[in-house]
């Protein structure tokens, strides 16, 4: 039988059938990593699936990159559940694991991912932790004092107390050693939270109109006294509206809300879900970008994927989409670069009206029909009708139909999905998820060639 036959279905292609660049496994692995909401569907691939590639790239993968990339996945991307993935899957491999303990500790920045790593390691059935892993548990859970251990010791397969026994940690000095007595008698101090003051006031719930009411000046005593951090704050902003919260403690709590490290999806998801609220969500989004005009020199072009898949949710306990993020990259130059044009694509690229904030997000998701993903065919377009520009930068799932070519001048992919395959490699530079560091990034990027 001959063996010498070229088989072009060994070629990887992206869902929707265009050939996909081949990767090393790092790269494999950051493109699974940095958009990754750990076991969530996503539009093609489901979160299983997504969690067994982790698992299957980390060993094949140099244990200083997978440790690097765990700590960038908590710090520069804020994701929570996957950088303990990592770190769990470094625990089985004699190669990686020196490096757990340290890895471990940086990675866990909240209380409950104490117990959130327990119940992963577990996640095949009990068994030892090992003295690499009881080592980082054990530094990691100095750091936490009694309002964050109250506030994140929940019910589950695993409490914090049974972290506590498992890691042997030991107490810095006698108040954290009393501290931890009282963790263990489940006598810790009730924290004062937003969150806790809720379920207060819904405690009585049958109580007709009362448990609303008092629910109601819960809320308007939180936004009084700016209790509500800003992510906090744009999350509840339905409960706010359901339970008929009057609007000027809303307003003055969005006039005064600390915006610096806030990016324009945010704001954008929030008036999905509070559209009556849009004008002074829109006044919050413009302060967010106050004092970062020039960031981008020169001409900009931006390409904004709008294709079916890119309509999918975060996660199923996310409202947001990844055209919020699309949508508010393309706020976000509108106002930062020193000129931008920008096209939306689908089956094919059409050029969006020069528009700012909110209104700019309606004409990016009313360009156009939302339907199949024709890169190649946009970046074409694009390039023929915009021959002049210093940048070009894509941002897309990368599930594009058609074969996608080298942009003329530079050019930039920012993936938004965690799917296998993609086409942004080659002679485009790759960004995997999207932080207040992508423009940043592609600035110092260029500086530094410059």
């Amino acid at each position: 039988m001959r063996m010498n036959i070229l088989n072009l279905k060994h070629r990887p292609r992206t869902h929707e059938g265009a050939p996909a660049k081949r990767l090393t496994a790092e790269q494999e692995l950051r493109r699974s990593v940095l958009s990754c909401m750990l076991w969530e569907n996503q539009f093609y691939e489901d979160g299983v699936e997504i969690a067994g590639r982790v698992a299957e790239l980390v060993p094949k993968v140099d244990a200083d990159c997978v440790a690097a990339l765990a700590v960038e996945a908590r710090e520069k991307m804020k994701l929570r559940h996957v950088p303990l993935l990592l770190v769990r899957e470094m625990a089985r491999h004699a190669t990686h694991s020196a490096l757990v303990a340290e890895t471990l500790e940086r990675v866990i920045q909240r209380a409950d991912e104490l117990a959130e790593f327990v119940a992963i390691y577990w996640a095949g059935g009990k068994q030892p932790l090992s003295a690499q892993v009881k080592k980082g548990l054990a530094a990691a859970f100095v750091k936490f004092d009694e309002y964050q251990l109250a506030k994140y010791d929940r019910a589950g397969v695993v409490r914090l107390r049974d972290v506590l026994f498992l890691s042997h940690a030991k107490p810095l000095n006698d108040a954290q050693a009393e501290l931890w007595k009282r963790l263990v008698a489940n006598e810790l101090a009730t924290p004062d939270t937003w969150e806790v003051a809720l379920s207060e006031s819904g405690r009585g719930e049958g109580a007709g109109g009362e448990a609303g009411s008092a629910k109601r000046d819960v809320w308007e005593r939180l936004l009084a006294e700016r209790s509500l951090g800003a992510l906090a704050l744009l999350r509840n902003l339905r409960n706010l509206h359901q339970a008929q919260v009057d609007e000027k403690f809303v307003f003055d709590a969005l006039a005064e809300m600390k915006t610096a490290r806030v990016l324009p999806f945010r704001f954008l998801a929030a008036a999905r879900v509070a559209p009556q609220w849009e004008e002074e969500l829109e006044k919050a989004m413009y302060r967010s970008l106050e004092g970062r005009a020039g960031t981008l020199a020169g001409h900009t072009l931006l390409l904004v994927d709008v294709s079916g898949s890119m309509e999918a949710t975060l996660s199923r306990r996310s409202e947001m989409r990844r055209t919020d993020a699309a949508y508010g990259l393309a706020i976000l130059l509108r106002e930062i670069a020193e000129k931008v044009t920008i096209f939306t694509f689908s089956d094919e690229a059409k050029r969006v009206p020069a528009r700012r904030g909110m209104a700019l997000r309606d004409a990016l998701n009313k360009n156009q029909p939302h339907g199949g993903t024709n890169f190649g065919r946009a970046l074409s377009q694009v390039e023929g009708e915009c021959r002049d520009y210093d940048r070009l930068i894509v941002i897309t799932d990368e599930q594009s139909h058609d074969q996608v070519g080298a942009p003329r001048g530079k050019g930039y992919v920012i993936n938004v999905a965690s799917f296998k395959n993609g086409v942004g490699y080659g002679p485009w530079t790759h960004v995997d998820g999207w932080s207040e560091a992508v423009v940043e990034y592609i600035a110092e990027l260029e500086n530094s060639v410059d």
